[in-house]
């Protein structure tokens, strides 16, 4: 077996956090158990671009369990827990090329590694597998690869625009749009964890911050709501009225970017697009105003014109904080600008991760057993994957919920009676 990580010494730490994780993780246990039983996934080839995080691990270790031959990377080069990559090598036998801090070539190269194990299935966080696969190997994406799933919003992106412009080349299922998935890992996962790597970067106090969180979606709900139970006062920017107006109505105050910068102590990105914080903006913050960005990609934040502004005057005053000095003001900015709540923390809670990656590995057996007659475009999770993961995850938190009676499921089906 092939792979490329840091240090196979640390597999026993991570063998220690998977259990850990795992044990938070009921709903893909349960999976697992079943996977082994019938093996839907026997002898498929899976190329998968994760963060390699203890959550993930269970993931691969579930998808293993079904009968595949999984072939791992990063998808972001400062979310690699190295523990973890060892014991997944050691302990799982997975081949996996990751290692915490990996520069850019590295990462590609990695994930070329991936490729060449010659996956049937992709499974990626941000599409830079499959973009890298439709960009440099065309025709191994057209003639070998069966299907794919996407586990997030810019993802889910960049694949809809892919198959908009007739690029896509196989069947992909955005598992990111599944409702236990983005109602509950972006909204509670990333709410808690970006929180959770802000203050473990900078040892900041929120009660009494302004915090502006730019974006509302599902990420940012969760973003805003979270700082607000932690004693921010919270401004949110937005470019959709309806978002605008849903973020005004739930009680935070909405304004534009250009009016928040001069007010926030701490900025948080969480849209999905590039250059949110630009020149214009860092020229009107305050001394000391923290960036950090919990979107996929490390462009949500316009780092080169904050360098540009500072002239090279920038240093590293904590580990994963860089000051950059604007005259007689100093901007920090947090991990460098990439994913704050992997880079500074651990991620999402196992628990809630329990159920998107419940929905991969769900989504991996669908695309399978149903790939002969899906075409090329992308789909959503099937609702009855949906509505069992909600189920199942209910049975493990101890909930029950009422049904519906003969006479209402007849009057839900009818259109005769009331009349």
């Amino acid at each position: 077996m092939d792979h490329d990580i840091a240090d196979p010494a640390l597999a026993d730490l991570g063998r220690q956090r998977i259990a850990w994780a795992d044990s938070h993780m009921p709903v893909l246990a349960s999976i697992r158990e079943r996977f082994a039983k019938e093996r839907p996934l026997e002898g498929l080839a899976i190329g998968a671009c994760l963060h390699i995080t203890t959550e993930t691990a269970n993931l691969l270790r579930t998808l293993q369990a079904g009968g595949a031959e999984v072939h791992a990377c990063a998808s972001n080069p400062l979310s690699t827990q190295d523990d973890v990559a060892s014991s997944l090598v050691r302990d799982e036998g997975i081949a996996v090329y990751a290692v915490k801090g990996e520069d850019t070539e590295t990462y590609f190269r990695h994930i070329d590694a991936v490729l060449d194990a010659r996956p049937k299935l992709t499974m990626d966080d941000g599409c830079d597998l499959v973009s890298r696969l439709h960009q440099k190997r065309p025709e191994q994406a057209a003639g070998e690869v069966l299907a794919g799933t996407e586990e997030t919003t810019t993802g889910v992106i960049r694949l809809r625009a892919m198959e908009a412009g007739g690029a896509l080349r196989f069947p992909i299922v955005a598992v990111n749009d599944a409702d236990t998935k983005h109602m509950f890992d972006n909204r509670y996962g990333t709410g808690q964890s970006t929180l959770d790597g802000v203050i473990r970067a900078t040892n900041v106090l929120l009660a009494g911050s302004r915090v502006v969180v730019a974006g509302y979606g599902y990420c940012g709900k969760g973003v805003a709501s979270r700082a607000r139970g932690m004693g921010a006062q919270v401004y949110v920017t937005e470019v959709n009225p309806l978002r605008a107006l849903e973020a005004s109505m739930d009680g935070f105050r909405v304004v534009p970017m250009e009016d928040a910068a001069p007010e926030g102590d701490i900025f948080i990105t969480v849209t999905g697009n590039r250059d949110v914080l630009r020149k214009e903006h860092f020229e009107a913050m305050k001394d000391g105003a923290i960036l950090a960005n919990s979107g996929h990609f490390d462009i949500e934040i316009d780092l080169v014109g904050l360098a540009e502004l500072a002239g090279g005057e920038r240093r590293a005053v904590r580990p994963d904080v860089e000051e950059f000095l604007l005259g007689e003001r100093r901007i920090l900015v947090v991990a460098e600008g990439r994913l704050v709540n992997l880079s500074s923390a651990e991620g999402h809670p196992a628990a809630v991760m329990d159920m998107s990656f419940a929905n991969q590995a769900l989504a991996a057996e669908w695309v399978v057993r149903h790939s002969a007659e899906l075409e090329k475009r992308v789909y959503d999770v099937p609702p009855e994957i949906d509505r069992e993961i909600a189920r199942l995850k209910l049975d493990t938190m101890g909930v029950d919920i009422d049904r519906l009676t003969p006479d209402q499921e007849e009057y839900l089906s009818s259109w005769t009676v009331g009349t």
